[in-house]
């Protein structure tokens, strides 16, 4: 089946909102196996909805529309809908009820203009909104289905996921299984070359998709029963474990590098603190922004300058005259410095150039040292990083995560 999502508002058009809406129903379809060639912007307007809406439908089996189901007068989508389909518009009174009720629970007055958000196309599915006010619907007719959907995401998600999706589901017939492989380290072009013989297949299919500093190989299979697809997933996948290395550091849709170590500590007892320069913070933020940082992270040093590297992580002053900041012999003081001072197991430091200013020929801007250090001691890396200075320091700080990761395993080693 092949589907179309068409988001209406004309916030999205002049760029005040994202469309995040589309992008989460489109990650969605495709464990459906339900194919999306179209993505549509229209600003609220009417003709110009329904022309979009038109086209849509003598493109695709499928169009879930978002947004455009509010109480005001630029909230047409509902309305625009059943007037294209030809089919009048009937008050829901059990739509009416809940919108009364959430109105009134959260201390607010019934307007006359939200009775219209109950108002649903005749034959129309309707979805109850347990999020919100605007319930939304399914519509089918001549052999199409309209789904429409509110468009705050967490409206529209919550929706999705406990009623079209279900519905989706049984009209498809299919499930997509996907594994996401994740790489860090090595460029797409090199990844491409290694595995060049498996993206020709045909069954699993797999796909590339790149980020700073990493790329995700996606391998999908379509089966009638998702039970199936272990056997045809598992010796592609072993497949891919073998060639890539220790550069392959986790499998899963949300896995990323900060909660891949946070669980490599935790499964081992360890705990880490971090001493940053010019991440300013990032390095640690990228591990309390997960649930159970607490079981693996003791502390933080942002020690932005010399004086405070110096105070705060003993970091030797002849160390700072003689070879700058943003020198191995730094990085690795800072390391050393902050595991002495914290009861971690490890400890990372960042230092470098995040520019765009300070630069030199000597001392480039990208240039980034990274200390670790453990009980066995401590050592520093050199890196050069391209971009902005957001990017920088991106790189930085999943650099130093990578680094933490194969200490970790290299000590498993020993």
């Amino acid at each position: 089946m092949i589907c179309e999502i068409l988001s209406i508002g004309t916030e999205l058009l002049m760029g005040q909102v994202a469309n995040t809406d589309a992008q989460y129903i489109s990650r969605r379809l495709s464990a459906l196996g339900i194919s999306v060639y179209h993505h549509t912007v229209v600003g609220d307007n009417v003709l110009r909805v329904k022309d979009a809406l038109e086209t849509a439908l003598l493109r695709s089996d499928i169009v879930i529309t978002t947004g455009g189901l509010g109480p005001t007068e630029d909230d047409l989508t509902k309305e625009t809908v059943a007037e294209y389909l030809s089919l009048p518009l009937i008050l829901h009174e059990e739509s009416l009820l809940r919108i009364k009720n959430r109105i009134r629970g959260f201390g607010g007055v019934l307007t006359e203009n939200n009775l219209k958000q109950a108002y649903i196309p005749e034959s129309a599915c309707v979805m109850p909104n347990e999020c919100g006010t605007a319930p939304g619907c399914i519509i089918e007719k001549d052999g199409k289905t309209v789904a429409i959907l509110p468009g705050p995401p967490r409206e529209m998600q919550d929706m999705f996921e406990k009623q079209l999706f279900p519905y989706l589901e049984k009209k498809s017939g299919e499930t997509l299984v996907s594994r996401y492989l994740h790489i860090f380290g090595v460029g797409e072009s090199m990844i491409e070359t290694k595995l060049k013989d498996l993206f020709h297949l045909g069954t699993p299919t797999l796909a590339l998709y790149c980020s700073t500093c990493e790329t995700t190989a996606r391998l999908s299979v379509m089966v009638k029963d998702a039970k199936d697809a272990n056997a045809i997933l598992d010796p592609v996948e072993a497949e891919i474990r073998a060639r890539m290395g220790t550069a392959l550091y986790a499998e899963g849709i949300n896995e990323t590098m900060p909660r891949t170590v946070l669980k490599m500590l935790k499964a081992r007892g360890k705990r880490v603190s971090f001493a940053e320069s010019c991440t300013g913070g990032m390095l640690a933020s990228s591990l309390v922004d997960i649930s159970g940082a607490s079981d693996v992270f003791d502390m933080s040093f942002v020690t932005y300058s010399n004086e405070a590297k110096s105070k705060i992580l003993g970091v030797d002053p002849g160390i700072l005259k003689s070879f700058g900041a943003v020198s191995p012999e730094c990085a690795r003081a800072m390391a050393i410095g902050a595991r002495e001072k914290s009861v971690a197991d490890y400890a990372l430091s960042i230092t470098g150039i995040a520019g765009p200013d300070g630069g030199t020929d000597e001392k480039p801007v990208g240039l980034v040292y990274i200390g670790i250090a453990d009980r066995e001691g401590g050592w520093a890396h050199k890196f050069i990083f391209k971009g902005s200075r957001e990017q920088v320091r991106i790189s930085s700080v999943k650099h130093a995560l990578n680094l933490l990761r194969l200490t970790i395993l290299n000590t498993d080693g020993r």
